[in-house]
């Protein structure tokens, strides 16, 4: 039976994407230490959406959240599930969650960072998951109170209080995501110390990049997403091809990209939030693994918006774009052409080898 379990819910670009790397790739350290990390970061994604009744969730894949809870519940140990998507779950399947950890002392964790930085990225990840609206929609949203997806799904109040809730104050933690220009390592000692991970155990990582695409990269996804009309609509099926030939393929990969972000029209409303979000943080309960001020926003310069690309900027990206596309094309036409032995190819000689020897067993009888 599990002794501890230790949820990290998000928000997502908070970091989770390299802490989660640390982890996995010392998923066997971990475990001898008595450490489980059950499944994969892949079951862990599945479990998510089990649990969440997404409309994108793909219902016949193997790990849904009862069969990873079984695991954990099942080590004699700590467990560790990891998936800034979990924030997002309502109240009713937050506590169905927890309650299917216990009776193991399961802990809440979850990451906060400045509104600065999250708009822009919230809406860019929008748009990765196939959204079309722009981003001045999205902030005007915001403004007027009709974008509550925001601060349920990215901001670190809320899920506290839908997840935080469900456990005791002391099994509450906020880790606030240092300004930029910080050590990568420095997010990660924050979270191994409220796991209980032995100092030195887990080497952190070499930082991957998930790359935040820049202007007219985004614009261009943005248009594509709208363009699709009801093609691709599951979560899987959408990564597989664009997100695999279009997004990671090429637009990630595109030289010096124009950043954008909240206009300097904007700062004072966005200093406004910060400010009463950290009021929030600090009357609420919880224990705290860094420093509040770290959700004010620092660094706030002017910056353009997707929206304000002209076509002509927007034709020369998506022609570069499309070069870049036909040299992924050919690159993957090459390595089929290197691997003629493919899982493929061996099933096929294996079937007709079975073939041969059956007509040679045909002819040694009618001989």
């Amino acid at each position: 039976m599990a002794v501890r379990v230790y949820l990290h819910i998000g928000a997502p670009k908070t970091g989770s994407t390299y802490v989660q790397n640390v982890l996995w790739a010392n998923q066997a350290a971990l475990r001898t230490a008595g450490i489980l990390l059950p499944g994969s970061a892949v079951a862990h994604d599945q479990a998510m959406a089990d649990l969440r009744q997404a409309r994108w969730r793909d219902a016949e894949v193997y790990w849904t959240w009862d069969r990873l809870a079984e695991q954990a519940r099942a080590w004699p140990g700590d467990v560790i599930i990891s998936n800034e998507g979990l924030g997002a779950a309502t109240a009713a399947q937050a506590a169905r969650a927890v309650a299917s950890l216990q009776p193991a002392e399961v802990h809440v964790v979850v990451a906060g960072r400045d509104l600065w930085r999250t708009f822009p990225s919230f809406w860019q990840q929008s748009i990765r998951a196939r959204s079309g609206w722009r981003f001045e929609e999205f902030l005007a949203a915001v403004e007027s109170g009709r974008c509550e997806a925001f601060w349920d799904n990215h901001t670190a109040p809320r899920m506290l209080r839908r997840w935080g809730d469900l456990v005791p104050a002391q099994r509450r933690h906020l880790v606030t995501v240092p300004p930029p220009g910080a050590r990568p390592d420095v997010l990660w000692h924050r979270f191994a110390g409220i796991m209980g991970i032995p100092a030195g155990l887990c080497a952190p990582a070499k930082p991957t990049s998930n790359a935040s695409l820049g202007a007219a990269e985004i614009e261009l996804l943005r248009r594509v997403n709208r363009a699709l009309g009801d093609r691709y609509p599951l979560r899987t099926p959408y990564r597989r091809v664009v997100h695999r030939h279009l997004v990671d393929a090429v637009l990630k990969r595109r030289p010096d990209p124009l950043k954008f972000g909240v206009g300097l029209d904007r700062a004072e409303w966005v200093t406004e939030l910060a400010e009463h979000q950290i009021k929030e943080l600090r009357d609420y309960p919880c224990q705290i693994v860094g420093d509040l001020a770290e959700l004010r926003p620092t660094g706030m310069r002017p910056t353009g918006s997707p929206d304000d690309l002209d076509e002509g900027q927007l034709l020369a990206a998506a022609i570069e774009t499309i070069v870049g596309m036909l040299a992924h094309a050919d690159s993957l036409a090459e390595q089929a052409q290197r691997r003629p032995d493919s899982a493929f190819s061996r099933l096929t000689n294996r079937a007709a080898g079975g073939v041969r020897h059956r007509l040679r067993r045909v002819t040694r009888r009618t001989d």
